[in-house]
């Protein structure tokens, strides 16, 4: 069965529970905690073009709920009316964008932005065991590919099955067809795959690609809630690092490693198993 970006949705059913097959990461916020330096580089761009601008963290967090670094500065220059030209204001965020993306490439090649607690960890874990990784990202590839160099080598494309970011899959999350995208290249539904996003809008498109997901908080979504995930923690942990769960199922574990996984698969479809009885429904059940 194979899924591409314009595909509807399968139904998250399951005669059995499936073997993970694949772990789909999104980026930003998630493999590395880049949105403080994302932040700052708006800033400096701000300057650049000599703007009274100055997204602090508490606006940011706010801002964070558009996906797309253009389409907030779309937002946020159509909100403050600081471009009145509205016939023109496209191409003054892509300028601005352009300007902002240069500075954040400057401070990931200065190599600032490690991997995220317990990242590395599970990588290796999965490439050991012969599962599946694969990027859904709402970034551009130049990011991706400057961020894994810098924490992975010169090869870090050979890690991953598919690397689908923004240059590929235009719609933005919570649009889920990124997912829908990897989904089709790793020719495996979602019941074989658990995803990794740190946002709502993240959370929005994995569930909406019917995948299990797992949520990373961070400064700028620590106090956001989470419905549908299937974990939600500070950071996938280590075993001499624990992670703080703050909702989602309550595993044997205190760090994300396969084991955890397949707790979450099997945990997950006895969630679904027991609400499809306990209703009498057999439609797919609406939440992960």
């Amino acid at each position: 069965m194979s899924f591409n970006e314009h595909s509807p949705a399968p139904s998250w059913e399951f005669p059995h529970t499936p073997d993970l097959r694949a772990l789909i990461f999104d980026v930003d916020g998630t493999l590395a905690d880049t949105e403080e330096f994302h932040r700052q580089a708006f800033n400096e761009a701000f300057n650049d073009f000599g703007l009274d601008w100055e997204w602090t963290p508490d606006l940011y967090a706010g801002l964070l709920a558009i996906s797309g670094g253009r389409e907030r500065i779309l937002h946020y220059a159509a909100r403050t009316g600081v471009h009145h030209d509205r016939s023109t204001l496209p191409e003054f965020a892509a300028e601005v964008h352009r300007a902002k993306s240069i500075h954040y490439g400057r401070m990931l090649r200065a190599g600032h932005i490690p991997l995220r607690t317990g990242v590395r960890r599970l990588l290796n874990e999965a490439r050991e065991q012969k599962i599946h990784l694969a990027i859904a990202t709402s970034t551009a590839y130049v990011n991706v590919k400057t961020l894994l160099e810098m924490n992975l080598g010169a090869d870090w494309q050979a890690w991953f099955s598919v690397v689908a970011s923004c240059d590929v899959v235009e719609e933005k999350k919570p649009s889920a067809a990124v997912y829908h995208h990897v989904l089709n290249k790793l020719e495996l539904p979602p019941s074989a795959c658990i995803a990794f996003e740190d946002t709502v809008n993240g959370l929005k498109a994995a569930t909406s690609a019917h995948i299990r997901t797992i949520i990373t908080t961070h400064y700028f979504t620590r106090h956001q809630p989470f419905p549908g995930a299937a974990l939600v923690v500070n950071h996938l942990g280590e075993p001499e690092h624990p992670f703080k769960r703050v909702s989602g199922i309550e595993p044997d574990i205190n760090y994300v490693n396969l084991a955890l996984l397949k707790q979450l698969q099997l945990s997950t479809t006895r969630q679904v198993r027991t609400t499809r009885y306990r209703s009498g429904n057999t439609a797919a059940a609406s939440s992960l």
